[in-house]
């Protein structure tokens, strides 16, 4: 069920693709947080004018820029729109290119709510039972009753959360900073402000911050500008659908791909086609070490965000990553046969595939919300599209790539095909978390058994991306 961040942030992006396709977007941006909170309209915080800033710095992310590029509060959206398109009254000149980004996240100091630290606390239902279990349960002597409640010393506390287990009556609890809580590599933290920071040497771009914060302060830094200023100067723009939107949006995929067409993209292509390559590749990769060394061990290549999670965290085990590209990129080179002159647009779930997309040199990133957005803003109905005909079916094992196990299915389909009877000696890792370093060096230092592991950072696989739909 959609919550009132996504519902905002879904509002905003159709708004700017009507007011483009229309040419009042320049004109319009900053009236969009006045006519969403009017002067005497219902606040979702202090004020109106608290909401109306947020929406300024929604607006911004969507337009590409960070929050932290702000040096002048008084500054208009429309003169960072300039800034963005370069092209101020039509957006139709080279000049309307987004600017390359360097992180796909920003945080939105005012819409940060500055959580409480972290802490185990005793609350009101306490009932100061004679038995203490909860002070004797404390290996640190963190609790002692006080006017008949129990009490729990912070420097002391641990936060092993033995006494949560011990109290009957519930009454203690931890309390937690969702974002902090959600990133599985500490690259999040209050600042001397108290306001939400990432730490992007540390940041995987997994996104898992962007959806665990409650009130929508982390940011998406969009390209879809960049997209339409592109289709607006009539370039060819070939969107590659990752195999993780079935079911993310109605109808068949044949007709979301007939709505691509129609919203203005040149072509369509199934990354599903790419992934047919990556399993090949992949295949032959692992065989070819298996001989080599038959105490191995090779690991998925597919998610960005697992990928810089071992350049980031883990460069030990690089060695361990397969060399095989990912599907997104297998892709766009049968895009750049098909259409040489074309720009790239991955369309799909993942906020860390836009920092695959730099170095790989694929044009843009759209999340199937954006891309959903533009289809909505040009009020197009997928089921009501003519379906567009396949250059041919994928496999089915490379459409199951978004799923866990997907790519562990599709790799032992192809190691049976080619030696019968093959036995893969697979694991996998369902979902990054704080536990998946320990993992990973538990298998380094070859403790936990296998030969080949899957990894993917959302747990279900891409279908779960921070930027689906439907979860």
């Amino acid at each position: 069920m959609l919550n009132a961040a996504q519902l905002i942030r879904r509002e905003l992006l159709i708004r700017i693709v009507r007011a483009f396709d229309n040419g009042t977007l320049r004109s319009e941006l900053d009236r969009i947080p006045v006519r969403l909170r009017p002067k005497n309209a219902a606040s979702s915080r202090c004020c109106v004018y608290h909401d109306r800033a947020v929406i300024k710095y929604r607006l911004m992310a969507l337009l590409g820029i960070s929050a932290d590029d702000e040096t002048d509060e008084s500054k208009p959206l429309k003169e960072y729109f300039d800034d963005v398109t370069g092209d101020a009254e039509s957006c139709t000149s080279d000049a309307g290119m987004v600017k390359p980004q360097q992180q796909p996240l920003t945080v939105c100091g005012p819409a940060c709510s500055g959580c409480p630290a972290a802490a185990v606390v005793s609350t009101a239902n306490c009932r100061g039972c004679f038995a203490r279990p909860c002070t004797t349960a404390c290996p640190k002597g963190a609790i002692e009753i006080v006017g008949g409640r129990s009490v729990i010393d912070q420097t002391k506390c641990i936060k092993c959360g033995k006494c949560i287990n011990a109290c009957p009556y519930h009454a203690i609890v931890k309390t937690t900073v969702p974002c902090e809580e959600a990133c599985p590599v500490g690259a999040i933290r209050k600042n001397a402000d108290g306001v939400a920071e990432i730490d992007f040497a540390r940041c995987i771009s997994c996104g898992k911050c962007f959806n665990a914060c409650p009130f929508g302060a982390v940011m998406e830094r969009s390209q879809i500008l960049g997209v339409l200023s592109a289709m607006a100067r009539g370039e060819e723009l070939v969107a590659m659908v990752a195999p993780a939107v079935s079911a993310q949006f109605p109808g068949t995929v044949e007709q979301l791909m007939g709505a691509a067409l129609k919203a203005g993209f040149t072509d369509v292509m199934e990354v599903a086609l790419g992934a047919e390559i990556t399993t090949a590749k992949e295949t032959a990769e692992f065989l070819e070490r298996i001989n080599h060394d038959p105490n191995t061990l090779m690991t998925t290549s597919c998610c960005p965000a697992y990928v810089n999670l071992i350049a980031k965290h883990l460069p030990q085990f690089v060695g361990h990553v397969s060399s095989t590209q990912s599907p997104m990129v297998y892709a766009a080179e049968m895009v750049r046969t098909e259409h040489p002159s074309a720009r790239t647009v991955f369309v799909g779930p993942c906020i860390a595939k836009r920092c695959e997309a730099r170095r790989k040199g694929i044009d843009f990133v759209l999340s199937f919300e954006e891309f959903g957005a533009i289809l909505a803003g040009r009020k197009i109905d997928i089921i009501g599209c003519e379906p567009l005909e396949r250059r041919r079916a994928a496999d089915a094992s490379a459409r199951n790539f978004a799923r866990s196990c997907g790519v562990t299915e599709a790799v032992l389909k192809a190691a049976t095909a080619e030696i019968p009877g093959f036995e893969l000696k697979s694991k996998q890792i369902d979902g990054i978390d704080r536990k998946t370093l320990g993992v990973l060096k538990l298998h380094d230092l070859g403790k936990l058994p296998g030969n080949f592991i899957e990894v993917m950072a959302c747990q279900g696989g891409c279908v779960n991306g921070p930027c689906s739909l439907r979860k």
